[in-house]
């Protein structure tokens, strides 16, 4: 796109714009930065060094530091706030959306490049998230999946029972029932659910069951080859690779034992511990199913607790939908507005059987 011979004063007010956003989102990333170590620190610190050379583009063509600048997009401000007070995890998901809502690839005065950076930067971003939601997948996803099945099923139950017309003591009591049994339900199978699968990809890992006999075999032909063919490796590198590490073991002290090398070991740290799911699972379904009960714990019947359940239950389906939009990299208000229309669809379907056996039994 060819650029306009003379730039407007629109123009410059975009390039001015454009100039603080770059700055607020370099600050962002030198603020992330600081708060890591090692590679991620780095590569951190390279995406600030590029919204500097973005930014130099922009003072170039404003013929240096204007005299008054703009503030910086509110998203970008709330970024820098984020960055500030919070775990990265949030702030890159959110900076993963902002790189690529980037207006560079319709600007004629941005170059080339920079709409290429920032389609890169975008996919930089994302990885350091990716990084992050595997960290706390495990645990994360059994608290999220907790609390919103305590949010639906508890609302849908009392919303079901509280249509027949029975007395409020004994919405209370189905609330409190549904809530233990949903959370001991929910705790017990994420147990069994990440024991099983740990216990599972534990068996498919390599052993140390063959390492007492490496010193033993003979170094042309022998069948570690296979160890290796099995993991995937062509024959010719296999048998390479087995001839090296069965030399190392001969060579080594047969009083320090040789030790098979685990290529394919894995920690499983995106499934994380039985107990730790098992856990936030039960203590978060708890928390989610108690929230369409309190207004029956606090005295209020009929009409009136209804209402205020709907209310309070679908505010926290909005904060839950929110946050999982933020950490997928979704956006945040569609999978916000999805989990309510869940969340209060299956509580219109129980209602609607609680007014139907309500009307048949009276």
């Amino acid at each position: 796109m060819t650029a306009p011979a003379q730039p407007s004063p629109r123009d410059r007010r975009r390039w001015a714009q454009y100039l603080v956003n770059e700055r607020a989102e370099a600050a962002v990333y030198r603020q992330l930065a600081a708060r890591r170590h090692g590679e991620e620190r780095a590569i951190l610190l390279a995406l600030a060094e590029a919204e500097g050379r973005h930014e130099a583009h922009w003072l170039e063509l404003l013929g240096g530091e204007p005299a008054r600048l703009p503030r910086p997009d509110t998203g970008t401000v709330v970024l820098g706030w984020m960055a500030r007070r919070f775990g990265s995890i949030f702030v890159l998901a959110l900076a993963q959306n902002a790189e690529a809502r980037s207006p560079y690839d319709d600007d004629p005065f941005a170059t080339p490049a920079m709409a290429a950076d920032e389609k890169v930067h975008h996919e930089v971003v994302r990885g350091l998230a990716a990084r992050g939601r595997r960290r706390l997948s495990g645990t994360f996803r059994a608290a999220v999946f907790g609390a919103n099945d305590g949010l639906v099923s508890n609302l849908a139950l009392v919303m079901g029972i509280g249509a027949t017309g029975v007395a409020p003591q004994f919405v209370l009591f189905s609330g409190i029932a549904g809530l233990l049994a949903g959370a001991l339900s929910m705790g017990a199978g994420e147990f069994v659910s990440v024991r099983s699968q740990r216990e599972l990809l534990a068996s498919t890992q390599p052993s140390s069951f063959a390492d007492s006999g490496l010193p033993d075999l003979d170094l042309d032909a022998n069948e570690l080859a296979l160890v290796y063919r099995t993991r995937g490796m062509p024959e010719a590198e296999a048998a390479e690779h087995a001839r090296r590490v069965v030399a190392t073991a001969q060579a080594s002290d047969r009083t320090s034992p040789y030790r098979l090398p685990l290529e394919d070991v894995d920690d499983h740290e995106e499934i994380g511990g039985a107990w730790g799911a098992a856990l936030s699972s039960f203590l978060f379904f708890s928390s989610g199913a108690i929230i369409p009960v309190l207004p029956w714990i606090f005295g209020l019947s009929g009409p009136a607790a209804v209402v205020l359940a709907l209310v309070l239950v679908g505010g926290a389906l909005l904060l839950t939908g929110a946050t999982v939009g933020l950490l997928s990299g979704g956006p945040p208000l569609r999978r916000a507005l999805r989990q309510l229309a869940i969340g209060f669809g299956a509580a219109a379907i129980t209602y609607l059987l609680g007014l139907l056996f309500g009307v048949s039994l009276g």
